[in-house]
């Protein structure tokens, strides 16, 4: 399948059982690559990485495998896989060791997948997009963390997260208080602000429990900013111009909040450069209620903090960690 083709075998581990299972013990987590059984290779292709390179993370583990490349036609490789663990485990003795490769959320075996249902299964513009992409984090990463501009950003909170699940069961949110941005228009760059925006997303899809489907909101906060006072649409085009061809698939929700009628209107009229998907993640609103709603937030909680900028500070990881004051 195409959406497989980055993959090193032949199956992922989809979900852990609950409870202290022989998996959680070992260390196994959601979307590990199953590579060898007991040392029978069930692999896709040859390993395309340096082995000294790679770190065991089985402490006092140290099961070979002979890496063999298995041709079989479509699904039957993963039945011969499912064969030889059943067999295993039949058995008894010796007893099941299952060879298991981890990668990365933005690693190719749990990217493309994504950049392909971006492209709507188009290998080749999914292809092309990719490469594009790890084109573009060459260049951009590392991010540069002592430009005047990122600090004084991070300084204001002007953006940071709103993390409040330690479980990490609930989508982490990007928080963007708008006015600020605005109000530091003269000592911030665009450049600046998604640069920022860059740190805090690849943070957040870097802790993401399932490196398959990371998945990040955005929260902009428009407290007291108005159309008169100058909405700049031109630095949510510049955000969504990087965030659109490098970031596909990884958005949940863009709140825009507090929204009056005016402002949503003259919005969504200016939101016309996003792509209709992507439209339909975005949601425009007044109500505090709805914001709570589609971000999984504790409405009471926010009021209780006295807003949502409160409920930022009360809930926010690493922002004081960037700052080098």
């Amino acid at each position: 399948e195409p959406y497989e083709m980055f993959s090193p075998g032949f199956a992922q581990i989809g979900r852990l059982l609950e409870g202290e299972t022989v998996a959680r013990k070992a260390g196994v987590k959601v979307g590990d690559v199953i590579v060898a059984v007991n040392g029978s290779g069930f692999r896709r292709f040859a390993p395309d990485y340096d082995e000294k390179a790679v770190k065991n993370l089985s402490e006092g583990s140290d099961a070979s495998n002979d890496n063999a490349v298995i041709h079989m036609g479509t699904g039957e490789a993963y039945q011969a896989l499912l064969t030889k663990i059943k067999t295993v485990k039949a058995g008894g003795s010796p007893p099941l060791v299952l060879s298991l490769e981890r990668y990365t959320w933005d690693a190719k075996v749990n990217s493309w997948p994504r950049f392909l249902e971006a492209r709507e299964g188009n290998v080749p513009e999914a292809m092309k997009l990719l490469q594009e992409h790890e084109t573009w984090k060459s260049k951009i990463l590392p991010i540069d963390l002592t430009r005047d501009g990122i600090q004084e950003i991070l300084r204001l909170k002007a953006v940071a997260e709103i993390d409040i699940d330690e479980s990490g069961d609930t989508i982490p949110t990007v928080y963007v208080n708008f006015a600020k941005l605005m109000a530091a228009n003269a000592s911030i760059s665009a450049d600046d602000v998604v640069k920022s925006f860059i740190i805090f997303t690849e943070m957040m899809l870097g802790r993401a429990k399932d490196p398959r489907f990371p998945k990040t909101s955005q929260f902009i906060d428009l407290s007291g900013v108005t159309i008169s006072g100058g909405f700049r649409m031109d630095l949510i085009r510049k955000i969504y111009d990087v965030f659109e061809p490098n970031y596909p698939e990884t958005l949940s929700k863009m709140v825009m909040y507090p929204v009056s009628t005016m402002l949503s209107t003259t919005a969504r009229t200016l939101l016309t450069f996003v792509n209709e998907k992507t439209q339909k993640k975005f949601i425009l609103t007044n109500s505090l209620s709805d914001v709570c709603n589609e971000l999984g937030w504790n409405q009471k909680e926010v009021e209780e903090c006295g807003g949502v900028t409160e409920f930022m500070h009360k809930h926010e990881k690493l922002g004081n960690s960037l700052l080098l004051e």
